[in-house]
């Protein structure tokens, strides 16, 4: 069921500060807390008025005006909505996904206050709950980028329906497969400069603490694949599924990012407010580990090319949000570079979302 809400809330309710001092980030780096009211927050999306609006687990979509760095007033769009993780921002409208649907708030940034009926643009995604709540993204193309994780930690489901990165037209037709052995991607973005894609990749679980890592990707064209369920982290074969398919002939990672990190959204750093060798650098949201003997995630990571923009590596960027004895406060879900060079993250544990700025030490 949906209900739209006429709501909106002043910034700043009464909540227990977080502790944001916690938060190591390198030299000249400084992290405060945008928001503590976004219950649940996963994707985030800017519309071009300077409204970020942010998808949850638990039914809400949220809009908080910004205004110098700071929320001015805070609204809820949407309520009793199936899981709408993801947000994207097109010619005016948000698209929202909802598991099996997509909907479109039309004129939204003029309406926060008596949100429209959304508009249907699709309600025939697979409607499985396993990784079926979708990162949405608007490629270069124009298309709208939707992704159905595999409905399992392990099976072999049909390739027209799961495990796979979709695109269509952003009024829900032509909808076609454009990456297949993708178990379940949370986060992904078109490189500024050669307008390919890219994207992170979450490995199966219950092969131990160690293996298989998750992944990022590249996809600088339609019809490849990246394994599932035949092959995980590149070069590990699955024990049940492996046999006879050899990963020569898969497409392996860029990067692996390590087992059970839980790598969820990822953008490409375009701004200028960062040190020059941060431009065109991967930012990736590490959501942190559920089943592993010791924890590890927890973090923001930051992917590095070298001089040839070839053999990238990874660096911690953010880290705090999992303390020294394992108890953790915070879980990274979503990054969005800003307009003013500024960097958000997303976290769904705290219900928080933070910003991230540099000045010259």
């Amino acid at each position: 069921m949906l209900v739209a809400l006429a709501g909106s809330f002043i910034a700043g309710g009464a909540h227990a500060a977080l502790p944001i001092d916690e938060i190591k980030l390198p030299p000249g780096f400084s992290i405060a807390v945008l928001s503590d009211d976004v219950p649940s927050a996963r994707a985030m999306a800017l519309s071009p008025k300077g409204v970020l609006y942010a998808g949850s687990l638990d039914g809400h979509v949220y809009a908080l005006e910004l205004k110098d760095g700071r929320v001015t007033a805070k609204h809820v769009i949407a309520s009793g909505l199936d899981e709408p993780a993801g947000v994207a921002w097109h010619n005016g409208a948000l698209y929202v996904s909802a598991i099996s649907r997509i909907l479109r708030f039309d004129d939204i940034d003029d309406h926060l206050e008596a949100p429209p009926k959304p508009v249907v643009v699709t309600d025939k995604l697979p409607s499985d709950r396993s990784h079926g709540w979708k990162f949405i993204a608007f490629g270069p193309d124009g298309k709208l980028y939707v992704p159905t994780g595999a409905p399992c930690n392990i099976c072999n489901p049909d390739p027209k329906r799961y495990a796979l990165i979709a695109r269509m037209n952003p009024n829900g037709t032509d909808y076609e497969v454009f990456a297949n052995g993708v178990r379940n991607t949370v986060g992904f973005d078109w490189d500024p400069q050669t307008k390919e894609l890219w994207f992170t990749d979450n490995g199966r679980d219950m092969l131990g603490d160690d293996i298989p890592d998750d992944k990022l990707n590249h996809a600088p064209k339609a019809g490849m694949d990246f394994g599932f369920p035949y092959y995980h982290g590149g070069d590990v074969a699955d024990p049940e599924f492996g046999a006879g398919h050899p990963c020569s002939g898969f497409t392996p990672p860029v990067v692996k990012l390590g087992a059970h990190v839980a790598s969820l959204g990822m953008r490409f750093y375009t701004g200028t407010m960062f040190p020059s060798d941060y431009k065109n650098n991967i930012f990736i949201a590490e959501h942190g580990s559920w089943n592993r003997s010791t924890k590890v995630g927890y973090r923001v990571v930051r992917i590095v090319p070298d001089a040839n923009g070839e053999k990238p590596r990874m660096e911690t960027f953010a880290q705090g949000w999992l303390r020294p004895k394992e108890q953790v406060w915070g879980r990274p879900a979503d990054v969005l570079p800003m307009p003013d060079g500024s960097l958000l993250v997303s976290d769904d544990y705290a219900g928080a979302i933070y910003r991230i700025t540099y000045a010259q030490p």
